[in-house]
């Protein structure tokens, strides 16, 4: 399993932003859901390519589990 990182850039006017790296599909948001609790609304989220990846995948992988073969 890759290591998890969360990066934090704090802007000179008070706005926080977050970075997840490590971590694909919906995980991120899992890992992140109590620290943003704790900072304060969220002004705007912007997935990363690796939400998205996993997404396809764990699709992919219910579509292959749904498949059934009938032999004749």
């Amino acid at each position: 399993m890759p290591q998890q990182t969360i990066r934090f850039c704090i802007r000179p006017n008070g706005v926080v932003e977050e970075l997840v790296e490590g971590v694909q599909g919906e995980g991120c948001l899992q890992l992140t859901k109590l620290i943003e609790a704790r900072l304060g609304s969220i002004q705007r989220c912007n997935s990363t390519s690796d939400y998205y990846l996993s997404a396809s995948a764990e699709l992919h992988q219910k579509q292959i589990s749904n498949v059934s073969l009938q032999h004749d």
